[in-house]
């Protein structure tokens, strides 16, 4: 039974929040009655090939919030997102697809109705939309060619009898038997010489990872903001870069904040996270499939770690959780200051755990980040101090820097590419200059296929020319040019 055809929708005996069971994760049986970065990071963000759907058109302002509030409006960002009608048969195997190309079912497409109905409803039955259907779907979905977990089966080894294997796994998924494996831990190297850990999961686990992801999708993708670009079903790092540049040239941007937070990924706390979970999902069984995710630790050369904080990186379900976590740290706290405290324009664009905000004013800008600082810390998180830097940047920002004798505007970086100051050929206004951070970067926009065919915003244009055409590195293309 889906969740909008419970009556009433809130029910005061729903509206607890159950706690997050902290039993062991070495069990195998749950009871359900229980009450409860640097420029390497971003060229891997730039280059992964995670599949979306770029939205089509021109820019659209209201993509970049600025600082007049919403008064309860979606932006053309959020409206992009799909939904499925709540009438009719609501079995599972019946399906519907949302804009953004997800396959959801009916049922799925229920609870994204009643998450967009009710901002304050608790899910309290999730569980039964992982079907077995939904797992197939979610098999078939991962990487074919993926390194195995510790368990050391590959994709193609669990694809043998894969339906048998499908069968038991929801069985135990929905008696409470099944059991998270750690994650095999390896290291890939970043460009500063150190080592970047990340947690490989089994296939098993990814399968169950990527079913529950689907079914919270349908929740959080009501309720994420506009500015909140990574890892989203219909977006991608090239709206994100458009929705930055429009914001850079439509608005009065004379500062530019570029945020970094210091080893977000690993440092993730388990309580706050369980908190934040817990203001949408009241299903006990999902909120313990999470806590087995988070506690089942790593095996790093055949010895088990236990993992107290974090989420590892390369897990299905990260990504998502990061969203999670951050829409309640960063965006809605972002939202509220900017309509409190903002007099003058303000941008946000944030990509995963990279943000870049616009400010008219500096006084603001540096009040933002001492009030930032001080709420991550309590959150658990810390900005990188060298890294997260106050920049003068915008339309006017060469001409006051020459003014005072200081030079040319500061650059920085965002998703694998470096922001410049400079002016269209024509007609000399401002405009954000972009060039790739890397070799690497420039040696896989070139090799991504033949040049595409003008169309959409001039910015598209250049950013398609830049990605796909050119290889770039050596010179930045001014999108208005093209």
């Amino acid at each position: 039974m889906s969740d909008e055809n419970r009556k009433p929708l809130v029910n005061p005996a729903q509206s607890k929040t159950p706690g997050m069971p902290g039993n062991s994760m070495r069990e195998n049986r749950e009871t359900p009655p229980v009450s409860g970065s640097s420029r390497s990071d971003r060229l891997e963000k730039a280059i992964s090939h995670e599949p979306s759907m770029h939205v089509g058109g021109e820019s659209d302002e209201q993509v970049v919030p600025t600082k007049q509030p919403n008064n309860g409006e979606r932006s053309s960002a959020e409206a992009a997102e799909g939904s499925c009608s709540t009438k009719g048969n609501t079995e599972e195997k019946h399906t519907l697809r949302t804009q953004s190309r997800e396959r959801v079912s009916q049922g799925l497409g229920g609870v994204r109705e009643v998450a967009r109905r009710d901002k304050k409803q608790k899910f309290t039955a999730l569980l039964h939309h992982v079907t077995v259907d939904l797992l197939r779907d979610s098999y078939y979905a991962l990487k074919r060619q993926a390194a195995p977990g510790v368990d050391g089966v590959t994709w193609q080894q669990y694809g043998e009898g894969v339906e048998e294997r499908l069968q038991y796994l929801h069985q135990r998924i929905h008696r409470g038997a099944y059991r998270a494996q750690p994650s095999r831990r390896t290291y890939i190297p970043k460009a500063d010489g150190r080592q970047r850990p990340l947690g490989i999961a089994a296939v098993e686990d990814k399968i169950v990872q990527q079913a529950v992801v689907t079914v919270l999708n349908q929740i959080y993708e009501e309720d994420f903001l506009g500015f909140s670009y990574g890892f989203r079903p219909g977006r991608s790092q090239r709206v994100a870069l458009d929705a930055l540049f429009v914001g850079l040239r439509r608005k009065k941007v004379n500062w530019v904040l570029d945020l970094d937070a210091r080893g977000f990924f690993d440092n993730v706390s388990h309580e706050w996270l369980g908190k934040f979970v817990e203001h949408r999902v009241a299903d006990r069984r999902i909120l313990r499939l999470i806590q087995k995710w988070l506690q089942a630790g790593v095996s790093e050369k055949g010895e088990w770690k236990e993992t107290k904080v974090g989420t590892p990186q390369g897990a299905v379900v990260s990504p998502l959780l990061a969203n999670i976590y951050l829409h309640y740290v960063f965006d809605l706290w972002v939202n509220q200051w900017r309509r409190k405290w903002a007099h003058g324009d303000m941008i946000v664009v944030r990509y995963a755990d990279d943000a870049v905000l616009g400010f008219e004013h500096r006084k603001e800008a540096e009040a933002f980040l001492e009030q930032l600082g001080e709420r991550m810390r309590k959150l658990g998180l810390e900005l990188h101090s060298e890294k997260t830097r106050l920049i003068e940047f915008g339309r006017f920002a060469e001409e006051h820097r020459e003014r005072k004798g200081k030079g040319k505007p500061e650059t920085f970086d965002f998703l694998g590419f470096t922001h410049i100051c400079g002016k269209t050929r024509t007609d000399g206004r401002f405009t954000d200059v972009i060039e790739a951070e890397s070799r690497d970067l420039a040696r896989a926009c070139s090799s991504l296929g033949p040049r595409p065919k003008p169309h959409g915003s001039s910015f598209r244009r250049g950013l398609l020319l830049l990605l796909c055409h050119r290889r770039v590195g050596s010179a930045g293309v001014s999108h208005s040019d093209e």
